[in-house]
């Protein structure tokens, strides 16, 4: 047995690219960075917050969502697969690690109006209605 599996929470590092395809298929590429917050050690060594960035693929409705939505800064949560995948170029081997998205919720506060629930009525069946978050996250 294997599972590949990714939960990310993070910040959008820049606005979606987005590209179609034949028979309104699109995808969109964007990039999330997840911060872990440094610390002070018991012998008063810092050390500094570490940021990772990480390539995001999302297919079909989670692209349009992408493209709707998600800006620049947005506060995602991601679950999805990782893969990697290799190409040569002018004679130069190049990889990439991405991670393709099965669920986008977005988790920025919202607007206390009615354009939150059409919102969320008009989203692709395989992504989740965003939360309605009061405060900061825990974590």
């Amino acid at each position: 047995m294997s599972v590949n599996k990714v939960i990310l929470v993070g910040h959008v590092g820049k606005d979606p690219e987005i590209r179609y395809f034949d028979k309104d298929v699109s995808v969109a590429n964007f990039s999330l960075a997840t911060t872990e917050k440094g610390y002070t050690a018991q012998n008063g060594t810092q050390v500094p917050d570490r940021t990772e960035w990480h390539n995001i693929i999302a297919w079909r409705g989670l692209a349009k969502l992408a493209e709707k939505y998600i800006r620049k800064g947005s506060q995602l949560y991601i679950d999805g697969k990782i893969q990697s995948r290799t190409w040569e170029k002018d004679g130069v081997k190049h990889y990439i690690t991405e991670i393709y998205a099965d669920t986008i919720q977005l988790l920025d506060k919202r607007s206390e109006s009615n354009e939150t629930s059409v919102v969320a009525d008009q989203m692709p069946k395989a992504v989740e209605p965003p939360p309605h978050v009061e405060d900061d996250l825990p974590f």
